[in-house]
């Protein structure tokens, strides 16, 4: 065999081993993979009719790690550079990746073992945030090394979520399960208190058109807004109230193509406003919004692209909810977060969480 050959063999085993597995699951076909080693993220390219697990760590010397057997919570996408994305994951740290088809690395500066939330600056892809029990960490040298940068005196009290001002990068925002959103002006060097909540605070999110719209959501008490950056703030209860147990919130995700345009997951299923939240109007879902439990939503670049992940299941939409595609997940696990790629909104990341199994909403 001449050298040649061999280069090509080794290449096309090394492209193997690098991008993982092709599944592929329609709605009527049964999972068969291994409960143990299907965790992690995966990744598609076809609006998620089929999926790899991507999970490979590559090592100097021996075989190759990998991430397969990691349940998660978090995916996050740098705003500047689609190719970067960060794992959080349940016990095992910060992972991420620069370059899919080259694998994961560990952040092992990084010294919480749960992750629960990421946040990277639009302007400064160097600088990341991650919040994990009570603590809030930050990488100015692109996760090479992190500092503390809030700590809740309270070690029963958990940094839920992060979200940063992508007009004011300076100004970042963290919410807890006490019920309290905080706001910082100048990177986390310190803190105010811009809302207090009765219940944990689940997710704050901005709308990329003016980020003085910004929405709080709660666990199980509803969702709040605010159209001046936070300075008063309006409860959406008297909004929601003809939708029955919308105060349970689910997700939350805002268009970057049509201001004003809202939706909303909670129990009570999806809904759409197209003025910040001023009026509500349902989205027909294929299964009773009693049985939909929907544990992450998020957009295509397209708004009228529509994906969420169930327990067992991805849906899409591609004409604003109107009509649903579903494919089984590539898992036994729960689906836990959706990432679609800006730069080419055919590419869809996923990553899954072992749990036990929450009660149909």
């Amino acid at each position: 065999m001449n050298n040649k050959v061999k280069f090509i063999i080794t290449y096309s085993l090394l492209v193997l081993l690098v991008s993982g597995c092709s599944i592929r699951f329609g709605s009527d076909e049964k999972k068969t993979v291994d409960s143990n080693v299907d965790g992690g993220v995966f990744i598609s390219s076809d609006k998620g009719n089929t999926w790899r697990q991507m999970s490979l760590i590559p090592t100097v010397k021996g075989a190759p790690q990998n991430i397969n057997t990691l349940s998660s919570n978090d995916l996050a996408m740098d705003p500047s550079d689609s190719k970067a994305v960060y794992l959080g994951t349940v016990s095992q740290g910060l992972y991420y990746t620069y370059s899919i088809t080259k694998g994961w690395q560990k952040s092992e500066a990084l010294s919480i073992p749960e992750v629960k939330s990421i946040a990277v600056d639009p302007k400064n892809k160097c600088i990341i945030y991650a919040a994990g029990d009570n603590k809030v960490f930050k990488s100015k040298d692109c996760s090479r090394t992190w500092v503390q940068i809030y700590y809740d005196n309270d070690p029963a009290v958990s940094i839920n979520t992060i979200a940063i001002d992508h007009y004011n990068t300076d100004i970042v925002h963290i919410g807890t399960s006490r019920g309290d959103v905080l706001r910082s002006s100048d990177q986390g060097d310190s803190w105010q208190p811009i809302f207090r909540g009765k219940d944990a605070i689940m997710k704050v999110a901005m709308s990329p058109f003016n980020s003085q719209v910004i929405f709080v959501a709660t666990e199980d008490r509803g969702t709040a807004r605010s159209l001046d950056g936070g300075l008063t703030w309006t409860d959406m209860e008297e909004n929601l109230e003809e939708f029955k147990n919308s105060k349970r919130f689910r997700d939350i995700a805002i268009a970057s193509d049509k201001e004003g345009l809202v939706y909303l997951a909670t129990t009570y299923g999806l809904l759409e406003s197209a003025d910040y939240g001023d009026t509500w109007r349902r989205v027909d879902l294929l299964t009773p919004e009693k049985e939909s439990t929907i544990n992450s939503l998020t957009l295509g670049s397209d708004s009228k692209e529509i994906y969420y992940v169930t327990d067992t299941t991805f849906y899409r939409s591609v004409d604003g909810g109107n009509n649903w595609t579903t494919i089984n997940l590539p898992s036994t696990r729960s689906g836990q977060d959706i990432v679609v790629n800006p730069d080419n909104p055919d590419i869809i990341y996923l990553c899954v969480k072992q749990e036990k199994k929450r009660g149909a909403f």
